[in-house]
């Protein structure tokens, strides 16, 4: 019986031991608004803010870099979507390219799908609206507020 009983301390101690490596919380994905407004003739100023809903509390935006062709008067454009991979909320700040096809319009409705260095994938959708104008994603950079 003494001989059962340390068997099953010494499997209850690696169970305990192995338990402890637990892979680390499986990314999760957050709720993303964007807003982003162009205003300039030829040269011009592009910029937007937005929000990032994750785990039950709202993080604010800032949104930067974003490159605008044909820019005449004043342009902007609405996207929402998801951030996924996400681990926590700082997770969404970085530099995002473009993944795949990119940036697609269409009647003035926008798709795209753009990374970052972090893992996180943002799958936004929106409606571009003012004067016409395309909005370049790549290269643009979100931090918190």
């Amino acid at each position: 019986m003494g001989i059962v009983t340390r068997r099953s301390l010494i499997l209850s101690g690696v169970g305990l031991a192995t338990g402890a490596f637990v892979a680390p919380a499986e990314a999760a994905t957050g709720r993303v608004s964007l807003h982003i407004a162009s205003a300039g003739f030829i040269f011009g100023v592009t910029g937007g803010s937005g929000a990032l809903t994750f785990g039950g509390r709202q993080y604010p935006l800032n949104v930067g870099g974003i490159r605008a062709g044909a820019l005449i008067g004043v342009s902007a454009a609405d996207l929402v979507g998801t951030a996924s991979n996400l681990h926590a909320p700082g997770d969404i700040a970085g530099i995002y390219s473009a993944v795949g096809a990119g940036l697609s319009v269409a009647g003035g409705r926008t798709a795209t799908q753009l990374s970052n260095a972090n893992g996180v994938v943002l799958r936004l959708r929106g409606r571009q609206v003012g004067f016409s104008f395309s909005i370049d994603l790549a290269g643009m950079s979100i931090s918190l507020a």
